[in-house]
């Protein structure tokens, strides 16, 4: 497993604990006692550590390299029932954006959401998560087509933000995330939307709108990343943790401002310490929040979801 710069204490534990049980693997010696204090020390400390963690070291954990994306959460949810589909049906078909139709128990939902690589060669592939205006066209064109037939949708938010590049300007970067805000006010079917990891920018809002929306324990959303921030303000990256501070992007920060409707526990040391924890965790969410919207009618849904997003950042003296 691959630790960060705050979470070496815990390597030294850990590392200490292998050798202990090596020890008396080895020997006739009784380490016990001794094991089981380097263990109740261990334990200790993570608490400490994951109690107090800063904004900055959130953002570093919803970046953490082993943690699950999109398609393992789908997959675990989902099992062999989901079927991938594909393309826009006007330029190509773009890897940073997947969706396709599922079932969680007996019910059949629209799952779509950015997809990161695990390695050089698949973050190539999927352009680090940030999706092309094809991308975002394709999204639409699931959520439409759940909506025709009834199916609620849930999204999987997890991007850098969208793709900079000319070409996504030249084809309409900026509408095709216009386009999805305002359709997705007016889907006529569930939305739950869930902050897997990074939320940045409008390449998270282009498929952000819900009905719900929620946040795992060490994700952030904001308007801009923590390094550009910094980068605009001070000329320089190295205030990032300032910047994560000061932009109150994280999952309480967002819930004190009523922008997020609920914060998704994670095991103790982040998602991916527990993957099955985190999977059975956001399975339970997402099948509690649908339970209290599946009963409201199409036009009850659109206009409870307008007045949501009405009432954000207005404040009364």
């Amino acid at each position: 497993m691959e630790y960060l710069e705050f979470e070496l204490p815990i390597k030294e534990l850990q590392d200490q604990l292998q050798k202990c049980q090596l020890i008396g693997e080895e020997s006739e010696v009784d380490v016990s006692e001794t094991c089981k204090k380097i263990e109740k020390k261990l334990e200790e400390t993570k608490k400490d550590i994951y109690k107090h963690l800063t904004p900055w070291q959130r953002v570093q954990l919803s970046r953490h390299p082993d943690r699950p994306y999109t398609l393992d959460y789908i997959k675990a949810l989902c099992g062999d029932t989901f079927l991938e589909l594909h393309g826009d049906r006007n330029v190509k078909d773009d890897k940073a954006m997947i969706g396709g139709l599922g079932k969680i128990g007996d019910q059949t939902y629209m799952f779509v959401g950015q997809q990161k690589g695990y390695n050089t060669k698949t973050r190539q592939y999927r352009n680090f998560g940030m999706s092309n205006p094809e991308g975002y066209r394709k999204a639409l064109r699931l959520m439409k087509s759940a909506e025709k037939f009834g199916i609620p949708v849930v999204t999987f938010v997890d991007t850098p933000g969208a793709y900079p590049g000319l070409e996504a300007e030249e084809r309409g970067q900026g509408e095709a995330i216009a386009r999805n805000i305002f359709e997705m006010t007016r889907l006529q079917v569930p939305i739950i939307t869930v902050i897997i990891g990074e939320g940045a920018s409008g390449g998270a809002l282009g498929i952000g709108v819900g009905d719900r929306v929620l946040m795992l324990e060490n994700t952030w959303y904001s308007v801009i990343s923590p390094e550009s921030c910094s980068s605009i303000l001070w000329r320089s990256w190295e205030y990032k943790e300032q910047a994560a501070e000061a932009l109150k992007l994280t999952a309480p920060d967002m819930k004190k401002q009523k922008l997020v409707d609920d914060i998704i526990k994670e095991p103790l040391g982040g998602a991916h310490t527990d993957r099955e924890g985190a999977f059975l965790a956001v399975k339970n969410a997402i099948e509690k929040n649908y339970d209290e919207l599946k009963n409201l009618s199409p036009k009850d849904l659109v206009n409870e979801r307008m007045d949501k997003y009405i009432n954000m950042g207005v404040f009364k003296g």
